[in-house]
């Protein structure tokens, strides 16, 4: 592997962001490829406005999610420290349509629920910003290539753009090489899974669960609904209902004074499915999607007024229907540096899909061998030696034996009156060479160790000569 690791990430949902963020944290250079306008997937923020032009915003995807995986948490804590991310303290309940009761309030209620601030598409929109990651939006990937014998991968978008040559990719994509691509676009899906049997497992479609949303704006606050999100027992159309406007930084300008986002059931999804098929659904077949939504709505025995805004999305494969990473939460071809990450890998939620794209970088950092890019230019000044990285590899890295051995000779300028009789000297350059030999997996997962090891043998060397 070259040492500027160069990765390309098809999808910039909250997986392959998560992933990005790790990867270009680490040196990596990243280059994010996103069909939509913008990152999130499922974490979208839609945007859209009244009749009077007032601008208006719906968490339409994951209306929150939850960290009770501990390294998931620690994430998630830097991202609140960041003002990324809050808790949403909210009532949440569930409505039983048969009785028109709510009921199970602390059931509901008890895990900490997390928003994106001010919109769930913040937590992506800031990890695809970070040094070191580069994102295209509106590009949708066509043709995923390995060519075995440079050691490369080619991508190419869905009307033939050349995308350039990576040295590893990572598919957040669970449609990457189904045929629900196909049907969607026309053309056959990007990666051809049979030539890489450690991700046999991806030849049969995932199953999936479909899902509509349907955004509501009101002239005034749903008073007679005494929670600010409930899932629904006994209705056949409709899954949750949750209060958008409610969550931490989200503000209703007149005449909107709140917002609600409702959920399908993944039943009536699958009816409509069929029905229209999977093309992109009309304005007219998503307008009556909406007019039964919300009927549902109000006939669940709710006093529920005529909403200012009323409009249907369609989440067409969003929701995965079984997991398939297993122990790893990813898939994973060491030969051609593929990962497969997403909540299809770990578990059917954003948590899941966290967990996956960090179990994903960790395969890669542990491929990509960070030490291949370390050659150590050490500034010998009062007995003090100063590391830096430089992105050529040394010639002189090897393996034994499952351990590193790195020899790094390094010309520096000496300072004291005489230079040792044992250093070479030229033009007052000392040339020093100094031998570590460490366990690539500790050096991988903490660089920093590695290169205190060299320093300290370094130092070692120029002071005993």
């Amino acid at each position: 592997m070259r040492a500027a690791s160069n990765v390309a990430i098809i999808g910039g949902g909250i997986s392959g962001a998560v992933c990005a963020s790790i990867l270009a944290g680490k040196g990596v250079s990243v280059t994010v490829f996103e069909s939509g306008r913008g990152p999130g997937g499922r974490m979208s923020q839609r945007r859209e406005a009244t009749g009077d032009g007032s601008e208006l915003r719906f968490d339409h995807g994951a209306p929150y999610f939850t960290a009770d995986h501990g390294e998931v948490a620690g994430i998630v804590r830097s991202w609140e420290a960041r003002g990324l991310v809050a808790e949403w303290k909210a009532k949440f309940g569930c409505f039983d349509r048969n009785t028109g009761e709510f009921s199970d309030f602390e059931k509901e209620g008890t895990a900490k629920k997390y928003v994106g601030v001010p919109g769930m598409n913040s937590i992506c929109k800031a990890l695809c910003s970070e040094a070191g990651v580069e994102a295209k939006f509106g590009v949708t990937v066509g043709k995923v290539d390995w060519l075995h014998e440079r050691s490369l991968w080619s991508l190419a978008s869905l009307d033939g753009q050349d995308l350039g040559h990576f040295d590893a990719v990572v598919a957040s994509d669970k449609n990457i090489s189904s045929r629900r691509f196909t049907g969607l676009t026309e053309k056959p899906p990007p990666l051809d899974i049979t030539l890489f049997p450690a991700l046999s497992v991806m030849s049969q479609d995932i199953p999936v669960h479909s899902c509509f949303a349907l955004m509501l704006a009101f002239a005034e606050p749903l008073t007679s609904i005494p929670v600010k999100g409930f899932s629904f027992k006994n209705s056949e159309l409709l899954s949750w209902a949750f209060c958008d406007s409610s969550k931490p930084g989200r503000t209703c300008m007149p005449p909107v004074r709140e917002t609600w986002v409702l959920h399908s059931t993944a039943e009536y999804a699958s009816k409509v499915i069929a029905q229209n098929g999977l093309r992109k659904p009309s304005n007219d077949a998503l307008a009556r999607v909406a007019e039964e939504l919300f009927q549902e709505f109000k006939t669940a025995g709710l006093n529920i007024p005529r909403p200012v805004f009323m409009k249907a999305h369609r989440w067409g494969s969003a929701f995965p229907g079984a997991v398939i990473g297993g122990e790893d939460k990813c898939l994973w071809d060491k030969n051609s540096k593929l990962a497969i990450c997403g909540d299809f890998c770990a578990s059917p939620n954003v948590e899941g899909a966290v967990l996956s794209g960090t179990r994903a970088a960790s395969k890669l950092l542990g491929s990509l061998s960070l030490l291949s890019g370390i050659f150590l230019c050490v500034a010998r000044q009062r007995n003090f030696v100063r590391p830096f990285l430089y992105p050529l590899p040394p010639p002189n890295l090897c393996t034994v034996r499952g351990l590193v051995t790195v020899t790094a000779t390094i010309r520096c300028p000496f300072l004291y009156p005489l230079p040792p009789p044992n250093l070479c000297t030229v033009r007052g350059l000392v040339t020093v060479t100094a031998t570590v030999r460490c366990n690539p997996r500790i050096s991988i997962r903490s660089p920093d160790s590695s290169i205190k090891l060299i320093e300290s043998r370094l130092q070692n060397l120029m002071c005993n000569n």
